[in-house]
């Protein structure tokens, strides 16, 4: 059965059900139809009886024997046969009469009890036929056995009949019941092979295939529900994933041209020191400078990397209440000393967040390198602190050239650059917004930015408020 298709289990299975039911039905039928034609015959075999009261006598009997009706009478005393005959139509020969038993058992009635009868079926002594047999012993003369019989040609010509209508009745019930049974299980299963062919597309690389939606109150219709669901999150979670691959080969190819300049600028320097510059004082110098300052570069790089690397596999970080008043006004104050001809307005509301101290401080540098970095010298800059229901927001706002929509999009992208030709000397390599990203998200935060071009940008940072000062 398990190497069976569903659609041929069905069918075998209600048509074994109904072959059940239909021969239990015609078994019923049948039965009771040679119950009550027994039943009949018994009646007939009773009227008959008074044929065989006359008994043998010397006149004779008064009339014939109804054709197809035996009569024996037997003495109970000796079991020998005093009288038999049997009834034919004019003309024709008589029928084989019935194989009666030698004995048959009856008890003697006593005053006041009906005739002692009982009722049987016996065969005919060739021929094949079959007999109804009535034997009773008689009230009036207890030393006879009468023995009445009628043939029962017609009864077995009837339940014959009964038979094969019956036979052909319930074959072409069966035959009907699979056909239907075939068109009805092949529209309901239609579904089923509907989603199998899905899952096929599904298999060869189409993952926006769906499921034809079904109504939900039937099994396979809300099957088709769960699947498009299930779809959607496979699909989701596989392109997220080719997103992640995507990301991660350009984030491998891009760490490794970074890595591609400094490591050049450093064989540069030690070759022109293994050339000769350790006994020209100038050169080598220079050389020890190229060497350090390419160097600090690099280690500035590989901490950035390490750092994102740390926060992708989700390591905790500190975890303190950090005023977010005192950590923006420190970033402030040094920005405002780094460049003193910039402008920069501070608006702090006090507000306490769970947190590292030393990455929150790294985010809020971050967030003014990228506006020394991106605006004119002397373009101001606001940096507010603000508390908005259930979180603290820390804002910086520049009026400078502003950024394109996509370069919106792409901001917090990592090794990301607004301005393409500037050179990797006079700037960073990209990562400074994607930290700034990844700390908030590692707080349990957000980092978004919008822009207008030509006046001027705002980075937001989110942060979840400590609960006790909300």
């Amino acid at each position: 059965m398990r190497s069976l298709s569903l659609r041929t289990r069905l069918v075998l299975g209600l048509l074994v059900l109904a072959t059940a039911g239909l021969v239990a039905a015609d078994i019923a039928t049948y039965k009771s139809q040679e119950s009550f034609l027994f039943q009949q015959t018994d009646s007939t075999l009773q009227n008959e009886h008074q044929f065989a009261d006359q008994g043998p006598g010397p006149g004779g009997r008064s009339r014939p024997l109804p054709p197809g009706v035996y009569v024996e009478i037997r003495n109970l005393a000796t079991g020998q046969v005093v009288f038999h005959a049997q009834g034919t139509f004019p003309g024709s020969k008589a029928a084989s009469p019935p194989r009666l038993p030698s004995t048959i058992q009856l008890h003697r009635p006593t005053q006041g009890e009906p005739d002692a009868v009982t009722y049987f079926t016996a065969s005919a002594k060739s021929g094949g036929g079959r007999y109804r047999v009535r034997a009773s012993i008689e009230v009036g003369d207890p030393g006879q056995l009468v023995v009445v019989a009628t043939t029962l040609h017609d009864v077995d010509a009837s339940l014959h009949r009964l038979f094969l209508i019956e036979l052909f009745v319930t074959l072409a019930v069966l035959a009907a019941l699979v056909l239907l049974a075939l068109w009805v299980v092949r529209i309901s299963l239609r579904p089923l092979v509907a989603i199998e062919r899905t899952a096929a597309a599904i298999g060869a690389g189409d993952l926006s295939r769906r499921v034809e939606r079904e109504e939900p109150n039937t099994e396979i219709g809300r099957l088709g529900l769960a699947l498009n669901a299930m779809l959607g999150q496979i699909e989701r979670a596989f392109r997220a994933r080719e997103a992640s691959e995507d990301k991660l080969r350009r984030f491998v190819a891009d760490a490794s041209h970074e890595l591609r300049t400094p490591l050049a600028a450093v064989r540069a320097y030690a070759e022109l020191f293994r050339r000769g510059a350790a006994t020209r004082p100038d050169d080598l110098e220079r050389a020890m400078s190229g060497i350090s300052r390419e160097s600090e570069r690099m280690s500035l790089l590989v901490d950035d990397l390490l750092l994102l690397a740390r926060l992708d596999e989700g390591r905790p970080l500190e975890r303190e209440p950090v005023d977010l008043k005192d950590v923006v006004g420190e970033a402030v104050e040094t920005a405002r000393t780094v460049e003193p001809s910039r402008p920069i307005s501070l608006d702090a509301a006090q507000a306490v967040v769970l947190g590292d101290r030393d990455r929150l401080r790294q985010v809020v540098d971050n967030l003014l390198s990228n506006v020394r970095a991106h605006t004119p010298a002397g373009t101001p800059v606001h940096v507010r602190v603000l508390r908005n229901g259930s979180d603290a927001v820390i804002e910086v706002e520049d009026a400078g050239p502003g950024l394109g929509e996509e370069e919106v999009r792409q901001v917090f992208e990592r090794f990301h650059r607004g301005d393409p030709s500037r050179s990797r000397s006079s700037g960073g390599v990209g990562l400074g917004l994607s930290i700034v990203a990844a700390v908030a998200e590692a707080h349990g935060g957000s980092a978004s930015a919008t822009s207008i071009p030509g006046d001027g940008s705002t980075f937001r940072i989110t942060l979840p408020l400590l609960p006790e000062t909300r």
